[in-house]
């Protein structure tokens, strides 16, 4: 059992994975900003921690970091607004790198998205430009570190029931178009890659599909 730690607490993904990852005799702390939240987070088994990383430097994030073994970034402006997007899928995630790496914590899981990349084509005057531009320098940053990092990349997301079941797109990405998957499903993918020392330095990008989550991991 590991300590972990969930930056985005309070995302929709992060509170089905802590609900996971406690009912598995975890230790986990989840970061969210509003302290209004902390009853809901600490429902699901967490350790609530009231923490807005947009505006915590390094030094400021390790103090809450101390102790866990693996981070899991979930969090996200949730579009809108540029300047806050880079703020905090950029800028914040690659600070909460940094704090990882300076503690000697080993294990970083990046929740990005299926076609997450700096050729990512989508066009300046689109609304997803930003959150484009932000992911894709996050997770080019995340893999020029030393840290042991995989990046869980699903693709559209829905509440629909989880399945178990998903599909991974091959290491040379011409076989799995983007589709769906159930945020279950994903909190449950991002559960079983934790301990998938296999997946490290992989970005996983899938769709629900036909593959028990366990079997599809283990062939990444």
């Amino acid at each position: 059992m590991g300590s972990i730690a969930i930056i985005g607490g309070h995302g929709k993904i992060a509170l089905l994975l802590a609900k996971q990852l406690a009912a598995q005799g975890h230790q986990v702390r989840s970061l969210f900003r509003n302290e209004d939240h902390a009853p809901e987070v600490a429902a699901t088994g967490a350790t609530p921690i009231v923490a807005d990383v947009e505006q915590l430097d390094v030094p400021a994030l390790s103090e809450l970091l101390k102790g866990v073994d693996t981070v899991v970034w979930s969090a996200g402006a949730g579009g809108g607004n540029p300047a806050r997007t880079y703020s905090v899928d950029r800028d914040a995630a690659i600070r909460s790198m940094n704090a990882t790496a300076e503690l000697g914590i080993e294990r970083y899981i990046m929740v990005s998205y299926f076609g997450a990349s700096t050729d990512h084509g989508v066009p300046e005057d689109n609304s997803f430009f930003a959150y484009a531009e932000a992911k894709a320098a996050a997770d080019q940053y995340l893999r020029g570190t030393g840290l042991k990092w995989t990046i869980a990349a699903p693709s559209s997301l829905t509440d629909g029931e989880p399945t178990g079941r998903i599909e991974i797109r091959g290491p040379q990405g011409d076989d799995l178009e983007s589709a769906s998957v159930s945020r279950a499903d994903v909190a449950a993918v991002v559960a079983a890659l934790i301990p998938a020392d296999n997946t490290i330095g992989a970005m996983v990008q899938f769709n629900n599909g036909e593959t028990p989550i366990a079997d599809a991991v283990a062939e990444v």
